[in-house]
């Protein structure tokens, strides 16, 4: 039976009326103008060059696991923006309101945001940097390496893989319609019960964050299995588990927490869906629920989650790091091992959230240990790192610098929460921002090690290289920002500031949070390089400038996806490469196998592009809206539509086309010639093909 709902309902439109749309808000009004004025641009100039039909063959029905890849990164990046701008104005918000003699503006008492718009910006800050930001683009480049780190044309379930990407659009779609139609949930991104059950959150704030985290956290677990699969079955010949470089193994670590972890989430957001919709009592003290149920299942997802999100970035460091040193990555082994070690480590630590709930002595205790013993495996890599530098030959190009920056950030990060796994100080900051501090400190890791990423595989996947200068302005300007926001931030939480607070009462904190204000100025300045510097290397790309031969593309690249051609083709490699070192392509640099080309070429199988995906996500948005809104027979229909499309799927054969040896072979030629006139300094060999392509 579902629950009597107080207010407007009516059979076509559900709860959805006017009175949802916040045209009286300034703030909503000017973004919705902003957001209409940026897509009609974009629509507008697509429209002139005439790309719509380019874009549906080439990309929206692609399963193509680098434009996939790709689109997954465009996404996050995209995310990234909105979750930057609700960080801003929640520092803006704070700083205006220290005091109780501060100024109020647009109907809030202090500041400028009233307690329930912050509360919902809040939320949204933390559900799209989390889920919607920092995940897509570890997965975008687990989608775009991986296979090529493997030495396979492509994942191991392709439509799948496209499936996984278009259900975490279709979540992040639903968090950006919340802010035009509807509201956001004001329980934080962690849903806080009771305060999201239907008693306290009547709107429909909290179900847009119940279903954009069912559905993208179906994608993610999709996404994981994808990955899994491609490194277990579909491993190159040659390629032993001790020759998987570090990337692939941290890859293979982080997706296996993906498969055990996002399950629980799609649980847990099942049974309080099940509260709001039916009528059940999973989580409401006094009817037989359990509120301390909820706090347990949700971070038994969430702390692996952290790990999920940190573990990738740990991989990407290790990979930079020994190229820009070059040399081996030193004590390999230990390193996989360790990766192991924290991801298992990841399931004994949930608890540590919530020391102050009164769980007893004993239970806090062993916790508060395994917490700590996080930092063991973590130390191992951070000196594995250091003595892969010791006696290098160091380029700091932007790559390794975004790289050496997690090296700092990682020992604060780290002792910080060490500090945190201690019960009795944990009763003392539990609620205090010294957390969020500590949070926010391990994200900068993943997000240096992100751009870190993108920095050094970008010319592998277009074919040349980001201006290095101004990304060296880029860096910087970060460094300075993530300074001037955190450290101040770790010292409020020492002084008893506790978190979500829309109205400080302390003035004396005010001048912190102008630092932490600043701070945010030069995250802007930080966001206007990346611009600039992405519209300059694209410009000076047409003149020649930043290209890249094949070959040596930073002078000290080792691992497998470098035998592939820079950019990559769509069918990766033109003969299955066989694997001899597990830094093949350091081995074949040295051996003189740079130029060798295969003996023979042979027919290829690549997967055939489908709309299908696009149309379930199509159909997935409409659905999830549909509940959102409870408009039943809309929810209905687009169910069967999901449904209908998958049935539809499973009766189509035809699923791949042949690309014929001929053509490959031309393709390969074309690209020989282009490498020979653009690479001339790369030295012949005398040995071509043998023990190369096999």
């Amino acid at each position: 039976m579902l629950v009597p709902l107080q207010g407007h309902y009516s059979f076509w439109l559900g709860r959805l009326s006017m009175q949802w749309v916040p045209y009286d808000n300034p703030i909503i009004v000017g973004a919705f103008v902003f957001a209409c004025s940026v897509g009609l641009a974009i629509v507008a100039g697509i429209t002139r060059l005439g790309w719509w039909g380019y874009l549906w063959r080439e990309w929206v029905t692609s399963l193509d696991h680098k434009k996939i890849g790709l689109m997954y990164m465009i996404m996050g990046a995209i995310m990234l923006f909105r979750g930057f701008v609700d960080a801003v104005m929640i520092r803006a918000q704070q700083a205006m309101a220290a005091g109780p003699h501060t100024a109020g503006f647009l109907d809030a008492s202090h500041g400028y945001l009233p307690p329930f718009h912050f509360d919902q910006v809040y939320g949204s800050h933390g559900t799209i940097m989390i889920l919607f930001a920092v995940t897509p683009m570890l997965i975008g480049m687990m989608n775009i390496i991986v296979p090529l780190q493997v030495g396979a044309r492509d994942m191991a379930y392709p439509f799948l893989n496209s499936i996984g990407l278009y259900l975490t659009a279709v979540g992040a779609a639903l968090v950006m319609l919340s802010l035009f139609l509807g509201e956001f949930s004001h329980a934080g991104w962690v849903g806080l019960t009771p305060l999201s059950e239907l008693a306290y959150s009547p709107g429909v704030g909290v179900d847009y964050w119940l279903w954009a985290l069912q559905i993208s956290g179906i994608g993610t677990t999709i996404g994981s299995i994808n990955i899994v699969a491609t490194i277990v079955k579909m491993r190159a010949p040659g390629m032993t588990w001790g020759k998987l470089p570090i990337f692939s193994w941290t890859s293979l670590s982080m997706s296996t927490i993906g498969i055990t972890a996002f399950p629980i989430l799609t649980v847990v957001v099942s049974l309080l869906t099940l509260d709001r919709y039916v009528g059940t009592h999973f989580f409401t003290a006094g009817l037989g629920g359990d509120l301390m149920l909820y706090k347990n299942l949700f971070w038994m997802w969430g702390h692996p989650e952290v790990y999920f999100l940190i573990l990738l970035p740990f991989g990407v460091v290790s990979e930079v790091i020994a190229n820009f040193s070059h040399k081996q990555l030193f004590g390999f082994t230990t390193m996989v091992l360790a990766t192991f070690a924290i991801a298992g480590v990841s399931w004994s630590v949930w608890l540590h959230h919530f020391f102050v709930m009164g769980q007893g002595p004993g239970v806090n205790t062993y916790f508060g240990i395994a917490t700590m013993l996080v930092g063991i495996p973590t130390g191992v890599k951070l000196f594995n790192w250091i003595f892969t530098m010791c006696r290098g030959r160091l380029h700091f190009d932007p790559p390794m610098l975004w790289a050496t920056g997690t090296l700092f950030l990682l020992p604060i990060g780290g002792l910080s929460g060490v500090i945190l796994a201690m019960v009795p100080a944990d009763y003392e900051m539990h609620n205090s921002v010294f957390v969020i501090a500590h949070f926010h400190n391990m994200v900068m890791v993943t997000v240096f090690a992100e751009f870190a990423a993108i920095t050094y595989w970008f010319p592998k996947v277009f074919g040349f290289k980001l201006d290095p200068t101004i990304g060296k302005k880029v860096f910087w300007s970060w460094v300075v920002a993530a300074a001037l926001v955190f450290i101040p931030m770790y010292g409020l939480g020492l002084m008893g500031m506790t978190r979500r607070l829309s109205y400080i009462s302390r003035p004396e904190l005010q001048p912190f949070l102008y630092v932490q204000e600043a701070g945010m100025f030069m995250f802007c300045v930080a966001a206007f390089y990346q611009f600039k510097q992405f519209y300059m290397s694209i410009r000076d790309r047409a003149k020649g400038v930043h290209l890249i031969g094949d070959g040596e593309v930073w002078s000290g690249e080792r691992s497998v996806e470098w035998v592939a051609h820079s950019p990559v083709p769509f069918y990766n490699f033109a003969v299955t490469p066989y694997i001899h070192q597990r830094d093949e392509w350091a081995w074949r640099r040295a051996e003189g196998h740079v130029r060798a080309k295969p003996e023979r070429y042979v027919d290829i199988e690549m997967p055939k592009n489908t709309a299908i995906p696009f149309l379930m996500a199509g159909a997935t948005f409409v659905f999830g809206f549909a509940m959102v809104w409870r408009i039943w027979w809309l929810g209905a229909v687009s169910f069967a539509g999901i449904v209908a499309l998958l049935v539809l799927r499973s009766f189509i054969d035809d699923t791949e086309y042949t690309v014929p040896a001929a053509d490959v072979e031309k393709h390969e030629q074309q690209f020989f010639r282009h490498r020979d006139a653009h690479s001339p300094d790369l030295r012949p060999i005398e040995r071509a093909g043998r023990g190369v392509y096999l």
